[in-house]
């Protein structure tokens, strides 16, 4: 089974990228939707632990953790020292299954890749990019966005440069929807086997 990590900077198109290889037949891990479900589950009460007052009706509330967090690094490293554990556990939980289930391809949909150490975990890299333009216009547009947020958040992740210089394959999002499925297509055609079928 080969494992095609998935990963781009915020506003790069990554979510769309990988619905279109869920679409293609391919397992997909996604690291966001692992920690909104382990907010409502595992992690809301290791969180609120930490972070007292962040958990309403058993869930992690989000806007309220990200008020604790955000601009303050030693707190998000604590947070980090919680949340990436059980999401790493997920996903090898996720593996294993996909294992069994005799899958060819499967995607580790990784935001932090590079940040994280992740690249070890894969086999080969995806790196989902767009320009510096569309990127900042698509994440300006999104609710509760700020260009402090924004500039915040890019200057904690790897230049897009960089991690294009690491990737093994580059899906350009800014060429459009059509231009990014065929690329998936004739990476899911090199490397799924049966999964491409």
């Amino acid at each position: 089974m080969k494992i095609l990590g998935l990963t781009g900077s915020i506003g790069m198109g990554k979510s769309t990228t990988a619905r279109m290889f869920a679409e293609a037949g391919v397992p997909v891990h996604d690291s966001d939707e692992a920690v909104h479900r382990l907010y409502s589950g595992a992690l809301a009460p290791l969180v609120e632990a930490a972070f007292p007052g962040t958990m309403k009706q058993g869930s992690v509330d989000r806007i309220e953790l990200a008020k604790r967090v955000l601009g303050k690094p030693e707190a998000l490293k604590k947070l980090e020292s919680i949340v990436h554990p059980l999401v790493r556990a997920d996903a090898d939980a996720f593996l294993a299954r996909h294992r069994v289930a005799g899958a060819a391809l499967v995607v580790l949909d990784i935001p932090l890749l590079f940040e994280t150490g992740g690249r070890g975990r894969v086999d080969k890299v995806v790196v989902v990019t767009a320009d510096a333009a569309i990127q900042r216009q698509r994440v300006l547009e999104r609710p509760g966005m700020t260009e402090e947020k924004f500039e915040a958040i890019l200057a904690k992740q790897v230049p897009d440069a960089e991690k294009r210089r690491q990737a093994d394959y580059i899906i350009d999002t800014g060429q459009g929807m059509e231009s990014a499925r065929r690329a998936v297509s004739a990476i899911v055609a090199e490397l799924g086997g049966e999964n491409s079928a």
